[in-house]
C-alpha cells in the first residue's frame, strides 16, 4: 500500500455508500469508531486481516480498498492538497495546515490545489538557476564518480531488450530500433518541425516519438535520440520533480541508449580481446558498433573499471578549452568552481584535450603523457567539430595503465602544474607590466551566458512551443495523414 491516504479515503468511501456510521463499521469488525477514525484519515495502516474483515463489512474486495486512486474527484483535490501541504516548499512558509473538512465547498478546494500547483511551479523554476543547475550536475557528477560510471540494472535491462529484438552482433540497426519501439507501443517518426528547443518529443497520448529527418548528417546519431525517448517509458520516468531529477533521468536515458547501441557483452569481450592484446583503441570500439568517437569513448567509461579494472578520466572539450563534459575516477584534476563543477571551466593549456587543436592532420587520435601534480597520465584524443564550432574528446589513463593502449609508444610528452595559476593562466609577469594599460580587446561573448533558459515541465524546453506541436501532430493522427505525406 503505497499511500494510506488512498486507502483511507476507498474505506470511507464505501462506507458511506453502504450507509453505516464508523460505530456501526466498528462494532461489525471489531474495532472502536476512533481506530476506524484514524485508518480513514490515512493516519494508521489497517493490518491485512483487519482489511479482509472491512472488505467483507462493506461487500467488496480488498483489492477495492487497496487500489492507488482515489475514489472521487473531491478526494483527488483533498489528497493533493494534504500532500502540497507536506512538501518542503510549503514548510518553509511557516503557515498552518489547513485541513480540508467536508464543510469546504468544492470551488475553494480547487482554488487551494491550484494555488500549490502554481507555487510548486514557480519554486521548481527557481531552483533551476544557474548556479543550482551546476551544482546539482556536480553531484550528479560525483554521484556516478561513486558508482564508477557504471549502472548494472540499466545494463541488464539494455541487453535483454536488444537480445529480444533479434540482435546478435555488429552495429544496432535502424530496423532493430524500430522493432523495439514497437515492443512499447511506440512508432518512430521523422518530422522536420520539431520545437528549435527540443532534440525529440515522445508523444505517450499516441505512442509517438518524433525523431529529425533521417537524411540529416549524422544520421546514425538518430538511433541514440530514439533509445533515449524509449528510456523514459521502459524506466518508468515521470516528469522530473526538480533539476537534479531532470539530470538523473537524462543521465539514466543516454546510459539505456549506449547499453542498446553497445550491449555489455559484446563490448566487455571487445575490449577484452583488446586489452589482452595491448591494443585498445577508442576509433577501432568506435567503428565496430557503428556509433560516435564521443559515444564510444563515454561506452568505455562506463565499462572500464567494472570489467577491466581500469581507472579513467573522460573529457569533450570545446575549441576555446572550456569543459562540456568531464568525467574522471583516476585523480586527474579536473579545474572546478566554487560550487564544484568543471563544466565552462578551462583545462590546462598542456593538456592533450588542448594540445590535439594544433595538429594539421587530425584524421587519426593525438597520444601524449601529461604530468601532472596527481602523477602522469597517458591520454589519447581524437578532434572533430559541428556548426557551433570544434571539440576534442579526450580517454586518459593512470601511467601504468598505458601498457594496453595504441599509441603508448608516443614522444609527445607535457608538464601540467594546473592548478597552479603560474602554470598556464597567469601572464609572464614583465610582459604583463610592459602592457598594462596599453592593451583594450573586444571580448567575444556567448550570448546563451545572458540567455535564460526556456522555463518549462523539462528545463531549456519551451512548454508552449512544444504542446502546440504535439497539438498539430495529434491533429494529423486523428485525421490520418502521416508526416510523411505532407502533413506536418
Amino acid at each position: 500500500m503505497e499511500d494510506l491516504s488512498y486507502v483511507g479515503r476507498r474505506i470511507r468511501h464505501f462506507r458511506n455508500g453502504a450507509d453505516l456510521t464508523l460505530a456501526e463499521l466498528g462494532e461489525t469488525v471489531g474495532v472502536v469508531p476512533s481506530q476506524l477514525s484514524l485508518i480513514e484519515n490515512g493516519r494508521r495502516e489497517p493490518r491485512l486481516t483487519l482489511l479482509s474483515a472491512i472488505a467483507r463489512a462493506l461487500n467488496v474486495t480488498v483489492a477495492d480498498l487497496i487500489e492507488q486512486t482515489p475514489p472521487s474527484g473531491r478526494d483527488a483535490l483533498e489528497v493533493e492538497l494534504e500532500r502540497a501541504q507536506r512538501g518542503t516548499t510549503y514548510r518553509e512558509l511557516g503557515l498552518p495546515e489547513l485541513r480540508p473538512s467536508r464543510s469546504l465547498p468544492d470551488d475553494a478546494l480547487t482554488a487551494l490545489v491550484g494555488l500549490h500547483r502554481e507555487l510548486d511551479r514557480r519554486s521548481r523554476q527557481a531552483i533551476a538557476t544557474p548556479e543550482e543547475a551546476r551544482r546539482a550536475n556536480t553531484r550528479q557528477r560525483l554521484r556516478m564518480q561513486e558508482l564508477n560510471d557504471y549502472l548494472p540494472d540499466i545494463e541488464e535491462i539494455g541487453e535483454a531488450d536488444v537480445t529480444a529484438a533479434g540482435h546478435v552482433s555488429g552495429a544496432l540497426t535502424h530496423r532493430t530500433v524500430g522493432v523495439m519501439a514497437e515492443s512499447l507501443g511506440l512508432e518512430i517518426v521523422h518530422v522536420d518541425d520539431l520545437p528549435h528547443s527540443a532534440r525529440c518529443v515522445l508523444d505517450l497520448a499516441n505512442g509517438r516519438i518524433f525523431i529529425p529527418p533521417a537524411s540529416i548528417p549524422g544520421g546514425h546519431g538518430l538511433r541514440s535520440l530514439a533509445l533515449q525517448a524509449m528510456a523514459h517509458v521502459r524506466l518508468g520516468h515521470e516528469a522530473p520533480a526538480d533539476y537534479e531529477d531532470f539530470l538523473r533521468q537524462r543521465q539514466d536515458a543516454s546510459y539505456y541508449a549506449a547499453a542498446c547501441l553497445m550491449p555489455r557483452t559484446a563490448t566487455v569481450a571487445f575490449l577484452t580481446k583488446a586489452r589482452d592484446e595491448r591494443d585498445i583503441a577508442i576509433e577501432d570500439l568506435r567503428d565496430a558498433f557503428g556509433v560516435t568517437h564521443e559515444a564510444a569513448a563515454l561506452r568505455f567509461s562506463n565499462l572500464a573499471t567494472a570489467h577491466l579494472g581500469m581507472r579513467l578520466h573522460v573529457l569533450r572539450v570545446d575549441g576555446d578549452g572550456s569543459v562540456i563534459k568531464a568525467y574522471e575516477n583516476d585523480g586527474l584534476p579536473l579545474p572546478v568552481d566554487v560550487t564544484g563543477s568543471t563544466e565552462g571551466q578551462l583545462v590546462c593549456r598542456h593538456w592533450s584535450a588542448r594540445r590535439a587543436f594544433a595538429r594539421r592532420a587530425r584524421t587519426t587520435e593525438y597520444y601524449q603523457y601529461t604530468d601532472t601534480p596527481a602523477g602522469t597520465f597517458f591520454e589519447s584524443t581524437q578532434t572533430g567539430a559541428t556548426d557551433a564550432g570544434e571539440f576534442s574528446i579526450t580517454i586518459g589513463v593512470p601511467f601504468d595503465e598505458s601498457k594496453y593502449f595504441r599509441g603508448r609508444e608516443s614522444r609527445e610528452r607535457a608538464v601540467s602544474r594546473c592548478p597552479d595559476a603560474s602554470c598556464c593562466r597567469r601572464p609572464d609577469a614583465a610582459v604583463a607590466s610592459r602592457w598594462d594599460g596599453k592593451a583594450w580587446a573586444s571580448p567575444r561573448v556567448h550570448a546563451h551566458i545572458f540567455s535564460p533558459l526556456p522555463q518549462g515541465t523539462y528545463p531549456g524546453v519551451d512548454d508552449r512551443e512544444l504542446y502546440a506541436f504535439l497539438e498539430a501532430h495529434a491533429r494529423d493522427a486523428d485525421a490520418g495523414v502521416h508526416p510523411g505525406d505532407g502533413g506536418a
